[in-house]
């Protein structure tokens, strides 16, 4: 069973949004979140979607789904305090809706990254059936410069160096077994899925996503949003 679990549950300040979070800005009358959705909802080998939402928002996203058919959401929950146990609600929901944990593949996502392709999720979920997970990244493009703890810096060539982004894909049973085990050790400011893992041991395995998955979080990527949705939807009426 492959699940998509999808975080919702920002607030957005960032964007400086007065009426609404980003996830439910909406270009062409469709919020954000709905078109990370529906690329999960269309996708032949996602079996159910789990999204995470702030609490007051979730009556909104509740008909969303309807109006725009939505059908493979299972479960919607509440966020946490932080990222970290906002996903870990996710994670849950997910455990407690798959019939075999044992190889469930959740397949963690922001909601605010519509841009991925139905390819990406694909070669998550065979990448973690082959070798255990899966991060989504990018090249560098830019150099980066690490600080030491003496004070020095390390500079690492851009051949070495990629960024991750999402999804972060996973085994059920490996990713919220770190969960409750970071729990335990009262860990609390992971900053993101593959973050976690890594620091319990596991190796991590990647692929190279779009270039345009980019994290929805400021004014200007809005817009960008908005102008690679335009090329696509172009594609498709001009062939171009």
């Amino acid at each position: 069973m492959n699940i998509g679990v999808i975080f919702a549950g920002g607030s957005g300040r960032r964007m400086n949004t007065k009426s609404r979070p980003k996830q439910f800005l909406e270009y062409n009358g469709k919020p954000i979140i709905v078109y990370t959705l529906e690329l999960f909802d269309n996708h032949p080998m996602i079996d159910g979607i789990v999204v995470v939402c702030i609490e007051d928002w979730i009556p909104f996203l509740e008909k969303q789904l309807k109006k725009f058919e939505i059908n493979k959401v299972v479960k919607i929950v509440k966020g946490g305090n932080s990222g970290q146990e906002s996903i870990y609600n996710g994670l849950v929901a997910a455990e407690e809706y798959a019939k075999d944990t044992s190889d469930t593949v959740v397949l963690i996502h922001d909601g605010v990254r519509p841009l991925i392709t139905e390819e990406t999720i694909t070669d998550n979920i065979k990448t973690v059936k082959e070798k255990g997970n899966c991060i989504t990244c990018i090249p560098a493009t830019e150099t980066f410069i690490v600080k030491q703890e003496d004070g020095s810096l390390e500079i690492p060539t851009r051949d070495n160096s990629l960024i991750a982004r999402a999804p972060q894909s996973f085994y059920l049973n490996d990713i919220i077994s770190a969960h409750r085990q970071a729990q335990k050790e009262g860990k609390t400011d992971f900053i993101d899925s593959c973050t976690m893992m890594s620091y319990y041991g596991h190796r991590m395995n990647t692929i190279i996503g779009p270039m345009e998955n980019i994290k929805i979080t400021t004014p200007t990527d809005y817009f960008i949003f908005k102008a690679m949705v335009e090329v696509h939807e172009n594609q498709q009426i001009f062939g171009f």
